[in-house]
């Protein structure tokens, strides 16, 4: 998942610079056998930290090795991640595997996205879906009764942790967890957002955790497709007013970074139908302008949304640039691919390099229009829309 980088301390704990050179060790190994002596290094510290609650050693590693060697960086965070989400468990003297596991739902609407508790009837029902055409049989499954947004999902990796070992421990006790909807904070209004479901997964060491796994099952394509098709109506009640896209349950990380990309399209085809919806606009009306704004690299591209016959935004999307992404990756032409398959013929991709900049009073991201200029979204007066941003 994509993180903020902090800035890096002169001094760090003796636990982070430990962190540090096992990960540099681990990245100059040259073998399987030796990638395994510091593997095991790593778990033995990281299991004591996440324990501890030691968010910002892990922080402060992750950050001196982010400026100083790239693969340690990348090797560190993959092992932090799984220790975030993953553990082993012990149970009346069985082990067990335990995960974490993430099951995203895109949606828009024109009124709020709802994020709230789940009803018990409707938990029981995503659960024998995700039983019957996702997990592995002979799994245990825990689901937490709440319907995330992105804003309230565990903001670190120790709350991480501390939420997989909460949810295992229900799983393996034949519950669910239960969570306080008054305690959760208020999450942001967008158009376009994601909606989680959160569960853990238990299996008996060494089994297969999904149906993808199991021999001559199925595949990661078909659990999707029948996951939609029997699944997704079960949402229903939890998402009144929206058009939602189920996607497939993954590891904790791994779902939300496929979430983070999945989202960037179906904003933009939820921008288009939002307009056409809400303006009573052909899509042979609308325009789009792209442009990339940087900061000391390219940043982001923003998308602005208004008429053919005048150089107004109505609306804007925000497509980040993920993982490998930069001035190299032809992100511009994704959107424009993506854009065109939504009907639009008039698509400006400007050359020009933005700032990037927001509104000085309002903090809003600014948008490009047809004359190059950067300006806010705004919907005609007579449109009571819920938001300028789809995010």
């Amino acid at each position: 998942m994509k993180r903020n980088r902090f800035s890096s301390r002169k001094r760090i704990s003796a636990d982070a610079t430990e962190l540090g050179r096992l990960a540099i060790g681990l990245a100059e190994s040259g073998s399987k056998l030796e990638d395994l002596f510091w593997q095991n290094c790593l778990a033995e510290i990281l299991n004591r930290l996440f324990q501890d609650g030691a968010e910002d050693d892990l922080t402060a590693a992750l950050d001196r090795l982010f400026d100083t060697h790239a693969m340690a960086h990348d090797d560190l965070a993959d092992i932090v991640e799984s220790h975030a989400e993953s553990c082993v468990m012990s149970n009346q003297g069985q082990e067990f595997d335990v995960l974490l596991l993430a099951v995203p739902v895109l949606g828009w609407s024109r009124f709020s996205i709802p994020a709230a508790a789940i009803p018990k009837n409707t938990l029981q029902t995503l659960k024998v879906h995700l039983g019957a055409h996702v997990l592995a049989g002979g799994t245990r499954l825990a689901v937490a009764d709440y319907l995330y947004s992105p804003d309230q999902l565990p903001h670190s990796f120790v709350e991480t942790w501390q939420l997989m070992q909460e949810l295992g421990t229900a799983a393996l006790a034949g519950t669910d967890l239960n969570v306080n909807a008054l305690a959760m904070p208020e999450t942001n209004r967008f158009l376009s957002d994601t909606r989680y479901l959160v569960a853990a997964l238990v299996v008996a060491r060494g089994m297969p955790l999904f149906r993808w796994n199991e021999v001559d099952k199925t595949t990661r394509e078909i659990a999707l497709k029948e996951w939609v098709r029997q699944g997704g109506p079960s949402l229903e009640p939890l998402l009144t007013g929206c058009a939602y896209q189920p996607l497939l349950a993954d590891a904790y990380h791994a779902a939300c970074r496929a979430a983070d990309s999945a989202s960037r399209p179906y904003s933009l085809n939820a921008s288009v139908a939002f307009l056409q919806a809400t303006l009573n606009l052909q899509v042979e009306e609308l325009r789009a302008v792209v442009g990339g704004f940087h900061d000391k690299r390219l940043e982001e591209y923003r998308i602005g949304f208004g008429p053919c016959d005048s150089d107004v935004i109505y609306h804007g999307v925000v497509w980040p640039l993920l993982g490998v992404e930069d001035e190299t990756t032809d992100v511009a032409g994704e959107i424009e691919t993506v854009l065109r398959k939504t009907g639009l013929k008039e698509i400006s991709v400007l050359d020009q390099q933005f700032p990037y900049e927001f509104c000085d009073d309002c903090g809003a991201p600014l948008y490009p229009n047809v004359e190059g200029e950067t300006v806010h979204a705004e919907m005609p007066e007579q449109n009571d829309a819920p938001s300028q941003t789809l995010h």
